[in-house]
């Protein structure tokens, strides 16, 4: 079949469906990937091993001042209803257009669609074509379900859901709507489960160790597991520095806030001194991931290296426990590489990815990045006990034995056949 795809966001939006496509490619398939990266224009240099063809569109959505501007104000906001509006208004909005325009030529030239769940431009246009269409979510945060809401709270999930499924749509509908009123399509009825939700398939590229499946749950919506793939040319390797450092001495904690990392001198600078004044209390060494250490005034020594970028794959395995920001893809990576966590989250859903390894037994309670002190990040990088240690290989024994990419090509085929 010719299938074609469509992604938005940073590295961890985008890795996922890298993997799937190529999975899809080498299984028999004609297969179009459309990227669009909110923060980089790295992926135009980027060529598929498998023959997937690439269509880089609107990328680098945001330049680097306007990503701090964004990143900033996200920590100003509770309200995930607020944070989501103001992300879609200034990550996605401004590249809408070569979006839609992108998912329009795609539901033309292909047989089957498959989307990142925020891709609403993918979606109406799937759906005015009359093609089936996947929709692939990377978090199970927004599945609807009478048994669990994100809240936590033992009751009421059914009375929950519906509250939080209407206020969602009333937030959120008028971005797909927009584009359906100019293809003389109905408005969406309910966001969540037409947008977000395909009734023809959905995956949950959430590994199964995290992600419990709920009884109430329809037949279309199935969790695959993790999309991994081999380390990526553009990821690079593991650098002579970061190899003597790692012989030197104890495992590392490695530190990382990925995408939310910021490149400002200052506010770069704050999240060093966090990071560094937390593995100093802590009594650990430290391997730290940033832009430019040295432009802060910060300078590597025995105890601490501070690195431009490392491979999750290759650095994860060999550090003692990872403190991140909870994105869905750095989460599972440390999770795949057995060790515990500690998440200082920026927005809600990565509260939520907090809250599943802290059920997992691998993290403690999750921190938010706008009010953490060095001194608290630290009691939780000592607060990590054997226990959690051992927990979290076994995690990763029964996650090392899933194969995301290929479960999903299996439910993609069912579905086909």
């Amino acid at each position: 079949m010719k299938i074609g795809m469509q992604t938005w966001g940073s590295h961890g939006d985008i890795r996922p469906f890298l993997a799937l496509a190529e999975g899809l490619q080498l299984a028999g398939h004609e297969v179009t990937l459309v990227i669009t990266c909110v923060d980089s224009d790295i992926y135009a240099g980027v060529a598929s091993a498998a023959g997937v063809r690439l269509r880089v569109v609107g990328s680098p959505v945001n330049g680097p001042e306007e990503a701090e501007k964004i990143g900033m104000a996200a920590l100003e906001m509770r309200n995930p209803l607020t944070q989501m509006r103001m992300l879609l208004d200034r990550c996605f909005v401004p590249s809408e257009e070569e979006m839609f325009a992108a998912a329009l030529a795609l539901a033309a030239e292909s047989d089957l669609l498959i989307g990142h769940y925020f891709m609403y431009p993918l979606q109406v246009a799937a759906e005015q074509a009359g093609k089936p269409y996947v929709s692939v979510l990377l978090s199970h945060v927004a599945i609807p379900s009478a048994h669990s809401h994100p809240t936590g709270l033992p009751f009421g999930q059914g009375f929950l859901w519906w509250l939080s499924r209407w206020a969602l749509h009333k937030a959120a509908s008028p971005y797909p709507d927009r584009l359906r009123a100019r293809l003389g399509m109905a408005p969406t009825g309910d966001f969540v489960t037409q947008v977000w939700l395909s009734s023809w398939l959905t995956l949950v590229a959430v590994s199964p160790q995290i992600c419990m499946r709920q009884p109430d749950w329809a037949p279309s919506l199935q969790v695959c597991g993790f999309l991994d793939m081999p380390n990526m040319q553009l990821e690079g390797r593991l650098t002579e520095a970061v190899e003597r450092f790692l012989a030197a001495g104890a495992p590392p904690v490695y530190m990382t806030f990925g995408s939310w990392t910021p490149r400002e001198i200052g506010n770069q600078s704050e999240s060093l001194r966090l990071f560094t004044e937390a593995a100093s209390l802590a009594g650990c060494r430290a391997i730290i991931q940033t832009h430019d250490a040295a432009a802060c005034g910060f300078r590597s020594t025995d105890q601490i290296l501070y690195v431009s970028a490392s491979p999750h794959h290759l650095i994860f395995p060999r550090c003692a426990a990872v403190v991140h920001h909870g994105g869905a893809g750095t989460t599972q990576s440390a999770t795949l590489a057995g060790k515990p966590s500690v998440v200082v989250a920026h927005i809600s859903e990565q509260e939520h990815w907090g809250k599943e390894l802290r059920r997992l037994g691998i993290a403690g309670k999750a921190a938010h990045r706008s009010s953490i002190t060095a001194k608290q990040l630290a009691a939780r990088i000592k607060a990590l006990r054997p226990g959690m240690q051992i927990r979290a290989a076994e995690v990763a024994r029964a996650m090392a034995a899933e194969d995301g990419v290929a479960t999903a090509i299996r439910l993609i085929n069912e579905r086909i056949a």
